[in-house]
């Protein structure tokens, strides 16, 4: 306690708790089409494909809309950027509960929504800002643990979409979602760590390589936190036709499991090192995606599913430790561009489940086609790490000594 404590102190924690929250409520919006899907597919008669693309639709578009709110919150402060994101979504979900009538509609309303996702770079850089880099990786998995937002909209929102209609629950999010707002405005601060760059200084990162390494892990990691806690809730009533109630709880045990290892993934990163930290977790993402593509029961699949995204929570958590290591002076926008194109690959799985029901009656070669692109990033990274640790970070993705005493 009386370490963190000092870590607290070693940074603004109202700002940090700010982003938090930010980060939270955003995720929250930002899998609730996904938690509404066995709702919203019943109404609108959807096909296996038509439902993997209605979840994909917010992912995609949060991870589109991620890079610019990151180069605008360069510009004009990451508080003021995440206060004007959080008003679109509140729009977004205003437009959910009033005017949504049509399948074309919904698809319009997941875009809106998609705002909330491109939350993630500013959330992680506002909140660690104001900390050394020794404890950054904490911070940033402090401010990142706001996808615990999954775990609110899976454990309230099936059961309030069953008792007042799918719709109403959209209209509810938009008014819990002035609380981020009022606290955004009141707690938080601008961290000082923000330098006037040009254009062109700014989107350096997106033409280097090890940017679109980090973008490759990021897929697997976040990608597939994002786009199994958005897909699980239909796997699990299609698979096992349990309740849409149940579907969603338990979608919420995973990731109830995921959000917290992501401030376990910071720590251990920190202690230990990214590189070792995340080539353990893609050891466990691996293995976990091959064997859910076989049938194993429903106790079971929650069992893996919980420890599939243990490792992809841990894994959000140790890259978004070397981020700053890597662009310490450009953090929010890297954070922004990785989350961007990882964001992505959320996209991946909701389309390759649908596509491989739709076509084969089963979800066995969704889960091996994720399986298998992991393997790839696996042996990307460790190709990469070889030149990391000769030039910005010590062995294993561990801080330098000279950082580690700033």
């Amino acid at each position: 306690m009386a370490n963190f404590k000092t870590f607290l102190k070693s940074g603004h924690a109202p700002t940090l708790f700010s982003a938090f929250l930010y980060f939270d409520f955003c995720f929250a919006i930002w899998v609730l089409n996904g938690a509404m899907a066995p709702f919203i597919s019943e109404q609108f008669h959807l096909s296996p494909a038509e439902k993997g693309f209605m979840i994909s639709v917010p992912i995609f578009a949060g991870a589109l809309f991620r890079f610019p709110l990151g180069l605008l919150g360069q510009y004009i402060g990451r508080k003021s950027a995440a206060v004007i994101s959080m008003l679109l979504v509140l729009i977004g979900l205003l437009y959910g509960y009033f005017m949504v009538d049509t399948f074309s509609e919904v698809l319009n309303m997941g875009v809106l929504l998609g705002i909330a996702g491109a939350s993630f770079g500013i959330a992680l850089s506002l909140g660690s800002g104001w900390f050394p880099p020794k404890n950054k990786g904490l911070a940033m998995g402090i401010a990142g643990a706001g996808n615990s937002g999954t775990v609110l909209t899976m454990l309230f929102a099936p059961p309030l979409a069953a008792h007042f209609g799918w719709q109403a629950v959209y209209g509810m999010a938009a008014i819990f979602m002035l609380l981020p707002i009022i606290v955004m405005v009141v707690f938080a601060k601008e961290p000082p760590d923000r330098e006037k760059q040009t254009l062109k200084e700014h989107l350096a990162c997106l033409f280097q390589k090890d940017g679109w390494t980090f973008n490759l892990l990021y897929i697997i990691t976040f990608g597939g936190f994002i786009g199994l806690a958005n897909f699980l809730p239909t796997y699990f009533y299609d698979q096992f036709h349990v309740s849409k109630v149940e579907a969603g709880q338990l979608t919420m045990i995973a990731a109830l499991v995921g959000s917290a290892m992501r401030i376990v993934g910071g720590w251990a990163s920190d202690r230990w090192g990214g590189i070792n930290t995340l080539s353990a977790v893609f050891g466990v993402i691996i293995i976990t995606m091959i064997i859910a593509g076989f049938s194993i029961g429903v106790a079971a699949t929650t069992v893996l599913f919980a420890v599939c995204f243990a490792a992809l929570g841990a894994g959000n958590g140790a890259v978004f430790q070397l981020v700053p290591l890597r662009w310490p002076l450009a953090t929010a926008v890297a954070s922004s561009m990785i989350g961007e194109i990882g964001a992505l690959g959320g996209s991946f799985i909701p389309n390759a489940m649908g596509i491989s029901k739709q076509n084969t009656d089963s979800y066995t070669l969704g889960f091996f086609s994720f399986a298998a692109l992991a393997a790839v990033v696996f042996i990307v990274l460790r190709i990469s790490q070889r030149k990391w640790t000769k030039t910005w970070v010590d062995n294993g993705g561990r801080v330098r000594a000279l950082e580690n005493n700033k």
